[in-house]
């Protein structure tokens, strides 16, 4: 069946796509092999390396769990605060007045320029040096502050760009009836940019929970990663099984967060289908001359 996209495939693509993915599994399988067996080899996959976090609680309540808390907290604090604030700017550099919009404009390219890290090492010297914050929090305010700053001047360009790919006949209609400019914003172009935005955002989202490493890996911050660093280093040559399920607790987490978005994105599109009414045979008959009006509450069949 041939689509507005692309011809229906012929008979040489359709093996030539065949030939393709047996070689690409063959590849795969190949690489997979000479991991294990390279990992084998060094004496990787012996069980006493891996026996602690399948056997004892220690490795998990004294490193994995202390920093897996602090990972989901600086990531928290850093979404809750960089969400509201992405969505501000991203609107304020779309207004028409000029004071709004060019102040918007240049504190989002500054902070989208500048990497997180550097971010996260300025405000850590500031958090010392002109606040009373104690010498333990330090470390996470400085992770929350600099993701704060650079991924909500991310996402303000995530926004902007969701709301011009909408359709100009939506605004100026919403204008035409009436709206003014903020209930067009807040009513009209909203709420139909942020399904097309919530890919990207989830995207940007998962750049948060991963970025917390950096300031573990900088900033003595006891994130997840570093504390599977000092775990490697307690529990002797294991730092494949270490990282290993560190890796795989970072997988979780992200793809719990995509699966999440992906229903609320489906969620969200199933609710603005309209379903379509029909009048039933009984309100037709009520018509008895040409304007008069029926009350069809309790008449209206919702089509499939």
């Amino acid at each position: 069946m041939s689509s507005v996209l692309y011809d229906a495939q012929g008979p040489r693509a359709k093996r030539r796509n065949v030939i393709f993915t047996v070689l690409f599994l063959v590849a795969l399988a190949a690489v997979l092999w000479w991991v294990f067996t390279t990992l084998d080899e060094k004496g990787q996959l012996e069980w006493a390396l891996w026996k602690p976090f399948f056997t004892g609680t220690e490795a998990w309540t004294v490193y994995i769990w202390p920093g897996l808390k602090n990972t989901l907290i600086a990531a928290a604090l850093a979404m809750i605060i960089a969400l509201p604030l992405g969505a501000v700017f991203g609107i304020a550099r779309l207004s028409e007045h000029a004071w709004v919009r060019i102040p918007a404009g240049a504190v989002v390219e500054f902070f989208r320029s500048i990497p997180v890290l550097i971010l996260m090492i300025f405000a850590l010297a500031a958090y010392s040096q002109y606040t009373g914050v104690s010498s333990d929090d330090r470390p996470l305010y400085a992770v929350v502050t600099g993701l704060v700053l650079y991924n909500s001047s991310v996402l303000a360009e995530i926004v902007r760009a969701g709301i011009l790919s909408l359709p100009r006949g939506q605004a100026e209609a919403a204008l035409a009836v009436g709206l003014r400019k903020n209930q067009v914003m807040r009513f009209i172009l909203l709420p139909q940019a942020v399904t097309a935005m919530l890919p990207a955002i989830v995207s940007q989202l998962v750049v948060i929970v991963k970025d917390t490493a950096l300031g573990g890996a900088i900033l003595t911050f006891s994130e997840l990663l570093a504390s599977a660093n000092t775990m490697s280093g307690y529990y002797g040559a294991n730092t494949i099984a270490s990282f290993t399920v560190v890796a795989a607790i970072y997988i979780a987490i992200n793809f719990s967060l995509t699966s999440f978005a992906s229903w609320l994105e489906g969620r969200l599109r199933r609710g603005k289908k309209s379903t379509g009414a029909v009048l039933g045979v009984d309100a037709v008959d009520e018509l008895s001359a040409p304007g008069d009006h029926v009350d069809v509450t309790h008449e209206v069949e919702k089509g499939p």
